[in-house]
């Protein structure tokens, strides 16, 4: 099985390169990494081509012009570019945990979505990560809330059993998906543009199909660093699309990924 690791970015430099180092930490290697930038400025890839000479494995570089936020679309376009079958999908401000890949393809299995858990590093701290380049953490490390959540045990994590329909624990930064699932319902829905619901009408349509959802609770964990939420003015007409997909029960979105694919 190809796995890939698929990094979403925009404009934080800073928390990219911590993102970057917890995958050089990984205890398990993907296939290739692919970075899907939705227009960031030159620092962004002058970080990337740094990485890609001190990375072991392939390190592909996706990049669309900034015209507003328009993850959807080049996360659908580093998708089509990939023959991985399995995608593992963090995003630029999420830290991974050295087993965070590992717990992925272990968990992977055929039918089913995988979700995990997102740890918060306090605002009052983000700096000091910063400075010091923290990228591994644990119970008693001060940086964090949510602390339960940073529990790494493995035999508890095996208790968790797939279900059906899209779980409030559910966040797109800590996500993984068999790449033919993903194609099967024409990937994410690029009529999201503007911050919000983009992941979770992604989750929905992959029930909607018959693929059923499991969560990493004990394992698959990342480590988020705070930032100002994003803008949310789109968020009504983004809120309308995905109510959309719940009442009709929609499982193809018109405009996805097909368009690029060869």
């Amino acid at each position: 099985m190809k796995s890939s690791l698929l990094i979403s970015t925009y404009n934080w430099p800073d928390a990219l390169e911590l993102v970057l180092k917890s995958v050089l930490s990984q205890t398990h290697l993907v296939n290739e990494i692919l970075i899907a930038d939705d227009g960031s400025r030159s620092e962004t890839k002058q970080l990337i081509e740094k990485f890609q000479q001190q990375s072991t494995i392939p390190v592909r570089y996706f990049w669309q012009e900034d015209i507003g936020f328009r993850k959807s679309k080049i996360l659908n376009k580093a998708i089509a570019e990939t023959e991985a079958d399995y995608i593992i999908q963090v995003d630029g401000d999420c830290i991974m945990h050295p087993k965070f890949v590992e717990d992925h393809l272990q968990y992977s299995q055929l039918g089913i979505y995988l979700y995990g858990s997102r740890v918060n590093i306090l605002p009052e701290f983000v700096g000091a990560v910063f400075r010091n380049k923290l990228v591994k953490f644990n119970l008693f490390s001060k940086e964090i809330k949510n602390k339960s959540r940073t529990l790494y045990v493995p035999f508890l994590a095996k208790l968790y059993k797939p279900h059906e329909g899209m779980s409030r624990k559910f966040r797109g930064c800590n996500v993984s998906f068999w790449r033919n699932d993903f194609i099967a319902i024409n990937g994410y829905n690029e009529d999201f543009e503007g911050w919000g619901r983009e992941d979770s009408d992604l989750a929905i349509r992959l029930g909607n199909n018959g693929i059923k959802a499991k969560r990493l609770r004990y394992a698959g964990i990342v480590y988020h660093l705070y930032h100002k939420v994003n803008s949310k003015q789109n968020l009504e007409l983004n809120n309308q699309i995905q109510e959309k997909t719940i009442a009709d029960r929609i499982v193809v979105c018109e405009n996805g990924i097909n368009k690029y694919l060869k």
